[in-house]
């Protein structure tokens, strides 16, 4: 699937109470996306290091390159609009919330998820974000800041995608997986991550600039190829940004994102991404 709405195949045994459930998660959430925590590391802790590939470096490349290839060509199952409110909390300060509109599009060839922000203020502008996926090639983004439908969007690629979407915690590269896109993909290991098996795969950004991501761990869920978890680093080593869903809603016999969060260890700011599943 496309992104963060795109329904996870059913899997029952899961009640909405739970947070164990990667299978709600689909295949192309950012990510973007986040969680009540599992595991928490520190923040600002030294990332630990690639873990050593099993059997071999060579064929953890190779099994991580397949993986991700096969969450990139995943084609969303239907076209759909979902409105949401993206959450932004600085450190020390309330809630500010922003109204969000999410839009997936099908072609015969490919699809498109364009993101819609209502600015609350002057220092985060109406945004629109539209971002083309296509099997076997790189994403298309296209950002437009500003209240002028007239104004040309910017088009961005690589580390240009590594900036906020409206003021928040989410990542430009966050909202398309940019992440999978990288040459270097390792597939580390298998582990239980909130009571899933998941395949623990390493991407590897090939050029990362400063303040942009140099390295991203995400947990895949064995079954559903749900984002369970992830965690970015920076340059430096250190921990970025921790990724994880916080809920699910069962809609027509499938699980469902409702919302996604994701901490900032630089600024302990926190954003989230809430979606009304019941109307659109």
């Amino acid at each position: 699937m496309s992104n963060l709405l795109s329904p996870a195949p059913n899997r029952p045994g899961h009640s909405n109470a739970s947070l164990n459930r990667g299978a709600g998660l689909t295949t192309r959430a950012v990510w973007v996306g986040l969680l009540c925590l599992s595991a928490v590391c520190g923040f600002g802790q030294k990332d630990p290091g690639p873990v050593a590939a099993v059997p071999d470096p060579a064929t953890a490349e190779r099994q991580g390159r397949a993986l991700a290839d096969e969450l990139l060509n995943r084609r969303p199952e239907q076209e759909l609009t979902r409105s949401a409110i993206l959450k932004v909390r600085p450190p020390n300060q309330d809630w500010r919330e922003t109204p969000v509109r999410v839009t997936v599009s099908l072609t015969p060839t490919n699809w498109t998820t364009c993101y819609e922000a209502a600015g609350p203020s002057q220092a985060v502008p109406p945004t629109r974000l539209v971002v083309s996926y296509q099997p076997g090639g790189p994403n298309h983004y296209e950002l437009r800041e500003a209240a002028a439908t007239n104004t040309p969007p910017k088009v961005l690629a690589g580390n240009q995608t590594m900036i906020p979407f409206a003021g928040s915690d989410f990542w430009v590269a966050d909202l398309g997986l940019e992440f999978l896109h990288w040459p270097t993909q390792r597939l580390l290991r298998k582990e239980i991550r909130r009571g899933q098996s998941c395949n623990v795969l390493e991407s590897i950004n090939p050029h990362p600039a400063p303040g942009a991501y140099s390295r991203v761990v995400c947990w895949i869920d064995v079954d559903t190829g749900g984002i369970v978890h992830a965690d970015a680093f920076d340059v430096d080593g250190q921990l970025l940004k921790r990724f994880a869903p916080k809920s699910f809603e069962k809609i027509s016999g499938r699980w469902e994102l409702q919302e996604m969060e994701i901490r900032n260890a630089r600024t302990r700011s926190v954003s989230r991404i809430e979606f009304n599943l019941s109307t659109p």
